[in-house]
Protein backbone atom coordinates (compact mmCIF):
# COMPACT_ATOMS: atom_id res chain seq x y z
CA UNK A 1 0.00 0.00 0.00
CA UNK A 2 2.82 2.39 0.87
CA UNK A 3 4.54 1.68 -2.46
CA UNK A 4 1.31 2.40 -4.35
CA UNK A 5 0.85 5.69 -2.54
CA UNK A 6 4.41 6.78 -3.34
CA UNK A 7 3.91 5.95 -7.02
CA UNK A 8 0.67 7.92 -7.15
CA UNK A 9 2.22 10.95 -5.48
CA UNK A 10 5.24 10.81 -7.78
CA UNK A 11 3.07 10.80 -10.91
CA UNK A 12 0.93 13.65 -9.66
CA UNK A 13 3.88 15.76 -8.50
CA UNK A 14 5.97 15.35 -11.67
CA UNK A 15 4.67 18.49 -13.46
CA UNK A 16 5.19 20.57 -10.33
CA UNK A 17 8.78 19.39 -9.96
CA UNK A 18 9.60 19.99 -13.62
CA UNK A 19 8.00 23.42 -13.81
CA UNK A 20 9.54 24.49 -10.52
CA UNK A 21 12.91 24.29 -12.30
CA UNK A 22 11.74 27.15 -14.56
CA UNK A 23 10.87 29.38 -11.59
CA UNK A 24 13.27 32.21 -10.80
CA UNK A 25 15.73 30.92 -8.16
CA UNK A 26 15.92 32.85 -4.93
CA UNK A 27 12.59 34.61 -5.40
CA UNK A 28 10.35 34.56 -2.37
CA UNK A 29 6.95 33.00 -2.87
CA UNK A 30 4.09 35.48 -3.06
CA UNK A 31 0.72 34.77 -1.46
CA UNK A 32 -1.70 33.34 -4.01
CA UNK A 33 -5.32 32.29 -3.83
CA UNK A 34 -4.72 29.02 -5.67
CA UNK A 35 -1.18 27.69 -5.34
CA UNK A 36 -1.98 24.31 -6.95
CA UNK A 37 -3.02 24.53 -10.62
CA UNK A 38 -5.15 21.79 -12.14
CA UNK A 39 -3.11 19.26 -14.09
CA UNK A 40 -4.19 17.91 -17.49
CA UNK A 41 -2.89 15.10 -19.67
CA UNK A 42 -3.44 14.96 -23.43
CA UNK A 43 -5.27 12.45 -25.59
CA UNK A 44 -4.16 12.19 -29.20
CA UNK A 45 -7.10 12.78 -31.56
CA UNK A 46 -5.35 13.04 -34.94
CA UNK A 47 -1.92 13.40 -36.47
CA UNK A 48 -1.16 15.59 -39.48
CA UNK A 49 1.99 16.22 -41.54
CA UNK A 50 4.10 19.25 -40.67
CA UNK A 51 7.12 20.70 -42.47
CA UNK A 52 10.14 19.22 -40.64
CA UNK A 53 12.21 22.26 -41.66
CA UNK A 54 9.76 24.72 -40.07
CA UNK A 55 11.25 26.31 -36.96
CA UNK A 56 7.79 27.04 -35.59
CA UNK A 57 7.48 30.25 -33.58
CA UNK A 58 3.85 31.28 -33.90
CA UNK A 59 0.73 29.27 -34.73
CA UNK A 60 -2.97 30.06 -35.00
CA UNK A 61 -6.13 28.72 -36.60
CA UNK A 62 -8.56 30.85 -38.59
CA UNK A 63 -11.41 29.98 -40.94
CA UNK A 64 -10.23 26.50 -41.84
CA UNK A 65 -6.49 27.11 -42.13
CA UNK A 66 -3.38 27.24 -39.99
CA UNK A 67 -1.20 30.34 -40.00
CA UNK A 68 2.38 29.89 -38.87
CA UNK A 69 5.47 32.00 -38.40
CA UNK A 70 8.89 30.38 -38.56
CA UNK A 71 12.21 31.52 -37.20
CA UNK A 72 15.94 31.59 -37.95
CA UNK A 73 17.67 34.33 -39.92
CA UNK A 74 17.33 33.83 -43.65
CA UNK A 75 14.53 31.26 -43.18
CA UNK A 76 11.81 33.20 -41.34
CA UNK A 77 8.40 33.24 -42.99
CA UNK A 78 4.70 33.84 -42.49
CA UNK A 79 2.76 30.86 -43.88
CA UNK A 80 -0.78 29.76 -44.62
CA UNK A 81 -0.93 25.98 -44.20
CA UNK A 82 -3.42 23.26 -45.12
CA UNK A 83 -4.14 21.14 -42.06
CA UNK A 84 -4.78 17.81 -43.78
CA UNK A 85 -1.71 17.78 -46.03
CA UNK A 86 0.69 20.18 -44.29
CA UNK A 87 1.09 21.95 -47.64
CA UNK A 88 2.22 25.57 -47.50
CA UNK A 89 -0.47 27.31 -49.55
CA UNK A 90 1.10 30.78 -49.39
CA UNK A 91 4.15 32.31 -47.76
CA UNK A 92 5.82 35.66 -47.23
CA UNK A 93 9.49 35.97 -46.32
CA UNK A 94 10.70 38.19 -43.53
CA UNK A 95 13.83 40.27 -44.23
CA UNK A 96 16.79 37.86 -44.30
CA UNK A 97 18.46 39.40 -41.24
CA UNK A 98 15.34 38.96 -39.08
CA UNK A 99 14.29 36.05 -36.85
CA UNK A 100 10.52 35.55 -36.87
CA UNK A 101 8.64 34.95 -33.64
CA UNK A 102 5.06 34.94 -32.31
CA UNK A 103 1.92 35.56 -34.37
CA UNK A 104 -1.52 37.02 -33.62
CA UNK A 105 -4.69 37.83 -35.56
CA UNK A 106 -6.25 41.27 -35.25
CA UNK A 107 -9.29 41.86 -37.45
CA UNK A 108 -8.26 41.17 -41.02
CA UNK A 109 -4.55 41.53 -40.28
CA UNK A 110 -1.84 39.23 -38.98
CA UNK A 111 0.74 40.66 -36.60
CA UNK A 112 4.15 39.07 -36.05
CA UNK A 113 7.10 39.66 -33.76
CA UNK A 114 10.82 39.36 -34.35
CA UNK A 115 13.22 38.08 -31.74
CA UNK A 116 16.06 40.61 -31.33
CA UNK A 117 15.44 42.81 -34.36
CA UNK A 118 13.25 45.43 -32.67
CA UNK A 119 10.57 45.14 -35.37
CA UNK A 120 6.90 44.15 -35.42
CA UNK A 121 5.18 43.36 -38.73
CA UNK A 122 1.61 43.47 -40.05
CA UNK A 123 0.32 41.52 -43.04
CA UNK A 124 -2.99 41.16 -44.87
CA UNK A 125 -4.83 38.05 -43.71
CA UNK A 126 -6.19 37.50 -47.22
CA UNK A 127 -2.99 37.88 -49.25
CA UNK A 128 -0.15 37.73 -46.67
CA UNK A 129 1.14 40.92 -48.28
CA UNK A 130 3.01 43.27 -45.92
CA UNK A 131 1.01 46.23 -44.59
CA UNK A 132 3.56 47.93 -42.38
CA UNK A 133 6.51 47.36 -40.09
CA UNK A 134 7.13 49.32 -36.90
CA UNK A 135 9.82 49.61 -34.25
CA UNK A 136 9.22 47.41 -31.21
CA UNK A 137 11.11 48.02 -28.00
CA UNK A 138 11.07 44.54 -26.51
CA UNK A 139 12.49 41.11 -27.22
CA UNK A 140 9.84 39.17 -29.09
CA UNK A 141 8.77 35.63 -28.14
CA UNK A 142 5.01 34.94 -28.07
CA UNK A 143 2.00 36.97 -29.22
CA UNK A 144 -1.78 36.48 -29.00
CA UNK A 145 -5.02 38.44 -29.04
CA UNK A 146 -7.10 38.64 -25.88
CA UNK A 147 -10.13 40.91 -25.79
CA UNK A 148 -9.10 44.38 -26.94
CA UNK A 149 -5.39 43.75 -26.35
CA UNK A 150 -2.44 41.98 -27.80
CA UNK A 151 -0.50 40.03 -25.18
CA UNK A 152 3.25 39.55 -25.65
CA UNK A 153 5.94 37.46 -23.97
CA UNK A 154 9.71 37.98 -24.03
CA UNK A 155 10.99 34.85 -22.25
CA UNK A 156 10.83 36.48 -18.82
CA UNK A 157 8.06 36.16 -16.23
CA UNK A 158 6.38 39.30 -17.61
CA UNK A 159 3.42 39.46 -19.98
CA UNK A 160 2.70 42.81 -21.63
CA UNK A 161 -0.75 43.85 -22.80
CA UNK A 162 -0.47 46.11 -25.84
CA UNK A 163 -2.65 48.46 -27.84
CA UNK A 164 -3.12 46.55 -31.13
CA UNK A 165 -2.60 49.67 -33.24
CA UNK A 166 0.15 51.61 -31.47
CA UNK A 167 1.75 48.76 -29.46
CA UNK A 168 1.72 51.01 -26.41
CA UNK A 169 1.97 48.96 -23.20
CA UNK A 170 -1.36 49.22 -21.40
CA UNK A 171 -0.35 47.06 -18.46
CA UNK A 172 1.99 44.27 -17.38
CA UNK A 173 1.46 41.17 -15.28
CA UNK A 174 4.01 38.92 -13.58
CA UNK A 175 3.39 35.21 -14.19
CA UNK A 176 3.67 33.01 -11.10
CA UNK A 177 3.63 29.27 -10.60
CA UNK A 178 2.85 28.24 -7.00
CA UNK A 179 3.86 31.71 -5.85
CA UNK A 180 7.16 32.04 -7.73
CA UNK A 181 7.86 33.87 -11.01
CA UNK A 182 7.73 31.54 -14.02
CA UNK A 183 10.10 32.36 -16.89
CA UNK A 184 10.70 30.96 -20.39
CA UNK A 185 7.14 31.83 -21.47
CA UNK A 186 7.07 31.30 -25.22
CA UNK A 187 4.29 30.89 -27.83
CA UNK A 188 0.85 32.10 -26.70
CA UNK A 189 -2.81 31.34 -27.43
CA UNK A 190 -5.73 33.01 -25.61
CA UNK A 191 -8.82 30.83 -25.13
CA UNK A 192 -11.87 31.33 -22.89
CA UNK A 193 -10.26 34.03 -20.78
CA UNK A 194 -6.97 32.22 -20.13
CA UNK A 195 -3.59 32.63 -21.84
CA UNK A 196 -2.07 29.30 -22.83
CA UNK A 197 1.72 29.34 -23.12
CA UNK A 198 4.48 26.96 -24.11
CA UNK A 199 7.29 26.90 -21.55
CA UNK A 200 10.49 26.80 -23.57
CA UNK A 201 12.53 23.59 -23.43
CA UNK A 202 9.87 21.76 -21.43
CA UNK A 203 7.02 19.45 -22.36
CA UNK A 204 4.43 21.66 -20.69
CA UNK A 205 1.80 24.20 -21.62
CA UNK A 206 0.45 26.41 -18.83
CA UNK A 207 -2.79 28.40 -18.70
CA UNK A 208 -2.32 31.82 -17.13
CA UNK A 209 -4.96 34.04 -15.56
CA UNK A 210 -4.55 37.43 -17.29
CA UNK A 211 -5.93 39.27 -14.25
CA UNK A 212 -3.17 38.29 -11.82
CA UNK A 213 -0.66 36.16 -13.75
CA UNK A 214 -1.30 33.02 -11.70
CA UNK A 215 -0.90 29.70 -13.51
CA UNK A 216 -4.31 28.00 -13.23
CA UNK A 217 -3.68 24.92 -15.38
CA UNK A 218 -0.72 22.76 -16.39
CA UNK A 219 -0.95 20.52 -19.47
CA UNK A 220 1.58 17.69 -19.53
CA UNK A 221 2.64 16.86 -23.09
CA UNK A 222 5.90 15.10 -22.22
CA UNK A 223 4.83 11.69 -23.63
CA UNK A 224 4.10 13.39 -26.97
CA UNK A 225 7.42 15.26 -26.93
CA UNK A 226 9.41 12.15 -26.05
CA UNK A 227 7.83 10.23 -28.93
CA UNK A 228 8.96 12.74 -31.58
CA UNK A 229 11.81 11.46 -33.82
CA UNK A 230 13.91 14.64 -33.77
CA UNK A 231 17.62 14.99 -33.11
CA UNK A 232 18.11 18.72 -32.54
CA UNK A 233 18.21 20.10 -29.01
CA UNK A 234 16.18 23.04 -30.31
CA UNK A 235 13.35 20.85 -31.68
CA UNK A 236 11.17 21.75 -28.72
CA UNK A 237 7.43 21.82 -28.18
CA UNK A 238 6.24 25.17 -29.55
CA UNK A 239 2.99 26.07 -31.24
CA UNK A 240 -0.56 26.15 -29.87
CA UNK A 241 -3.66 26.74 -31.99
CA UNK A 242 -7.35 26.56 -31.08
CA UNK A 243 -10.37 26.30 -33.35
CA UNK A 244 -13.15 28.26 -31.59
CA UNK A 245 -15.84 26.80 -33.85
CA UNK A 246 -15.19 23.17 -32.89
CA UNK A 247 -13.10 23.45 -29.73
CA UNK A 248 -10.22 21.55 -31.33
CA UNK A 249 -6.67 22.07 -30.03
CA UNK A 250 -3.56 21.72 -32.19
CA UNK A 251 0.06 21.52 -31.03
CA UNK A 252 3.41 21.09 -32.75
CA UNK A 253 7.06 21.91 -32.26
CA UNK A 254 10.12 23.39 -33.92
CA UNK A 255 11.37 21.08 -36.68
CA UNK A 256 8.65 18.53 -35.90
CA UNK A 257 7.45 16.36 -38.80
CA UNK A 258 3.96 16.18 -37.30
CA UNK A 259 1.24 18.45 -35.97
CA UNK A 260 -1.29 16.97 -33.55
CA UNK A 261 -4.91 17.50 -32.67
CA UNK A 262 -5.19 16.79 -28.96
CA UNK A 263 -7.74 16.80 -26.18
CA UNK A 264 -6.93 18.06 -22.67
CA UNK A 265 -8.05 15.56 -20.03
CA UNK A 266 -8.09 16.49 -16.33
CA UNK A 267 -5.74 14.36 -14.27
CA UNK A 268 -7.59 13.19 -11.19
CA UNK A 269 -5.72 12.11 -8.06
CA UNK A 270 -7.98 9.08 -7.74
CA UNK A 271 -7.21 8.00 -11.31
CA UNK A 272 -3.52 8.46 -10.60
CA UNK A 273 -3.82 6.16 -7.60
CA UNK A 274 -5.64 3.53 -9.67
CA UNK A 275 -2.99 3.71 -12.36
CA UNK A 276 -0.21 3.43 -9.80
CA UNK A 277 -1.95 0.46 -8.17
CA UNK A 278 -2.16 -1.34 -11.49
CA UNK A 279 1.52 -0.64 -12.16
CA UNK A 280 2.54 -1.86 -8.71
CA UNK A 281 0.54 -5.05 -9.18
CA UNK A 282 2.38 -6.06 -12.38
Amino acid sequence: MFTRLILALALFAAPAIALAQQAVPGEAAAPVADASPQVFDVQLVARYPHDPDAFTQGLLWHDGYLYETTGRAGQSQLRKVDLATGEVLAATDLPPDQFGEGLALWGDELIGLTWLNGTIHRWSLDTLEPIRSDPFGYEGWGLATIGDDLVESDGSATLRFLDPQTYEVRREVAVTYEGKPLTQINELEAVDGLIYANIWHTGFIVAIDPADGVVRRVIDLRPLVEAMPVGSHEAVLNGIAHDPQTGRWFVTGKLWPSLFEVRFVPREAEEEADSASETAGR
